[in-house]
């Protein structure tokens, strides 16, 4: 007789940077973790990997999303963004943004979605157009080379802990976006592959509902989150974190599609994306 291989665990992304730790906290809390293939790494890589079927469910920078978003359901109620500040998706510059025009500008290697961002900001809000180069997200050396520098994540977040100290002028990315169109910005959704969903329906729906009890049971623990989170940082307190942790929106409802559907329009007005279809993102519905 046959062996029937067993059934395969869900290989879900996770990106190493603290903005995420918030949704993961409740998965090491419940042991849901069990239940998942975890793959940790950059927001590049985890992309990457989407995008390429090596993994089924993860999260996905917006830009990314949208270049596939034929290939791609977003999981609903599930995402990293700022209806104000961000606090960690920064423009820095060493002079006013209305002096940049011709200048350089250096885009962190880590970053699709706030580069662009600061991009159509730069371009459409100030109102100049910079001459741009990708960096290693190292904010000193970035801006030895220009005049400006885009930093995401806990580099950004790092960075800024030393800003006051510096003859810096820092444009929070999500701020400007709010202060611009009147909308939160989204910067990164959860996925998953279209395949894999159409293939194990009910696996998908068990991921997706334990990252919502996660992320409920977090947003009850924040200040437990960010001392947890603080006791391997350096320069980060947990009272800071525990601010930043607060000012980040793990929401998707309809006020946060309609930035993401405003982001994407524009976006594709620049040629970067292709545009929705116009019934908007589509999500899996388990």
């Amino acid at each position: 007789m046959g062996c029937v291989p067993a059934l395969q665990r869900p290989r879900v992304g996770h990106i190493q940077f603290l903005n995420c730790l918030p949704i993961y906290w409740g998965l090491m809390r419940s042991g849901a973790l069990i239940d998942v293939d975890l793959f940790k790494d950059s927001p590049e890589r985890l992309n990457t990997a989407l995008v390429a079927g090596d993994l089924d469910i993860g999260p996905i920078s917006l830009v990314e999303y949208l270049r596939h978003a034929d290939e791609l359901l977003l999981l609903p109620d599930l995402a990293v963004g700022s209806d104000g500040p961000v606090l960690s998706v920064n423009l820095v510059s060493t002079s006013p943004l209305s002096s940049l025009d011709g200048r350089r500008v250096a885009l962190g290697a880590t970053s699709r979605t706030g580069v662009l961002l600061a991009q159509m900001y730069l371009e459409s809000a100030v109102g100049v157009r910079p001459e741009y180069f990708n960096s290693p997200p190292d904010l000193p050396r970035m801006l030895d080379e220009a005049d400006a520098a885009v930093i995401i994540g806990d580099v950004a977040l790092r960075a800024m802990h030393d800003a006051p100290q510096q003859p810096w002028d820092v444009t929070d990315l999500g701020e400007a976006w709010r202060t611009w169109t009147g909308l939160p910005m989204v910067f990164a959704a959860w996925a998953v592959r279209r395949d894999f969903a159409a293939a194990h329906p009910g696996l998908v729906k068990d991921v997706h509902e334990a990252f919502l009890r996660s992320k409920e049971l977090c947003l009850t623990e924040l200040d437990e989150v960010a001392a947890a989170a603080a006791r391997w940082e350096e320069t980060l307190s947990a009272e800071s974190l525990a601010t930043y942790f607060r000012a980040l929106d793990f929401s998707l409802g309809a006020r946060q599609v309609e930035g993401l559907r405003e982001f994407a329009r524009r976006a594709a007005e620049r040629g970067t994306v292709p545009p929705l279809p116009p019934g908007g993102p589509a999500f899996f519905e388990g």
